[in-house]
């Protein structure tokens, strides 16, 4: 049975070569200025240091440009561009068509990664940003597990999806979302409100808190619950899915190593044993089942059609 590469997003720099220890295949990485939700500030230095190290332990590193762009960065990207060439990055993630038009000018070469977040729902529309240069397809988060193997069975293009973290439920481009809600007063509070990484909304009737993320890009409302397969990863690896993500935005990297560890154990094991992975699977879950804090449950997310926000 094939391998899907494992993509884990590191914090900084450092993170970088003893995530390649414990198993990671691929990083992503940015700067806010240019990619959504990344679980650490990569300035352009940094990312010529960790695609160095990455390369020196032969994985591949994917820098985010799947921001969405105004008229006034417009004339960044094709230097932006040019600069990841120069260092060698492994491929662009994008969703703005405007970074695909400059990186035909100035990295015709380049491998792209299309990555609006929500909007690979279908492999009509995989295969058509693939006919215009893209060569993976990040899926949405939304779907099932029986979409995401009909997608693989039809696409004419890589296929990634994210099988651990929290995800996105809604992004304003406006930074002063969670003043509404202190405005309004109404059901939710704001929790932590001048702390930029520690905020939450409370939802007193559902007993959830959900983390507030804010960047250059806007307030992002992030998901309850954390997102795990680890103990169905058997259907999309027959199906040949290409990548698995861990998305460690809001964690600690001691946290997105051990579910590293944890994810390698468990790809290694399905593709070369079934059997002992059925198995092992439960025990795998109750792992990674105790790297949670306390308010912070698993789900499967849309997989099963289980998850309501």
């Amino acid at each position: 049975m094939k391998k899907p590469e494992l993509l884990v997003t590191p914090t900084c720099v450092n993170d970088i070569e003893p995530l390649a220890s414990a198993g990671a295949d691929a990083f992503m990485i940015g700067e806010q200025r240019y990619g959504l939700r990344l679980a650490g500030e990569f300035s352009k230095e940094d990312v010529r240091e960790s695609i160095r190290l990455a390369h020196k332990y032969n994985k591949k590193v994917y820098v985010a440009m799947n921001a969405l762009f105004h008229n006034d960065k417009i004339a960044e990207l094709d230097d932006y561009i040019a600069f990841l060439k120069d260092t060698d990055a492994d491929s662009v993630v994008f969703g703005d068509p405007a970074v695909l038009m400059a990186a035909r000018e100035v990295a015709p070469e380049m491998k792209l990664h299309w990555n609006t977040e929500t909007t690979a729902t279908n492999w009509y529309t995989c295969n058509y940003w693939g006919r215009k240069g893209a060569k993976r397809a990040v899926l949405a988060r939304e779907l099932s597990m029986d979409a995401i193997v009909e997608m693989k069975e039809n696409a004419e293009v890589e296929i990634e999806v994210q099988v651990h973290g929290m995800t996105c439920m809604f992004q304003s481009k406006r930074s002063l979302l969670g003043n509404y809600f202190e405005y309004q007063g109404k059901v939710m509070e704001i929790e932590n409100r001048k702390e930029q990484r520690n905020m939450f909304l409370h939802d007193e009737e559902r007993h959830n808190k959900y983390p507030i993320f804010e960047d250059s890009n806007g307030t992002h409302i992030m998901s309850p619950n954390d997102m795990c397969i680890i103990d169905e990863l058997g259907e999309m690896m027959e199906a040949g899915v290409d990548s698995f993500k861990i998305d460690g935005v809001l964690k600690s990297f001691d946290y997105i190593l051990k579910a590293t560890k944890l994810y390698r154990m468990a790809i290694d094991l399905c593709a070369a044993d079934e059997d002992r992975y059925e198995e092992q699977k439960d025990d795998l879950l109750e792992e990674a089942k105790s790297l949670q804090p306390d308010n912070r449950p698993l789900d499967t997310g849309f997989f099963f059609k289980e998850t309501v926000y």
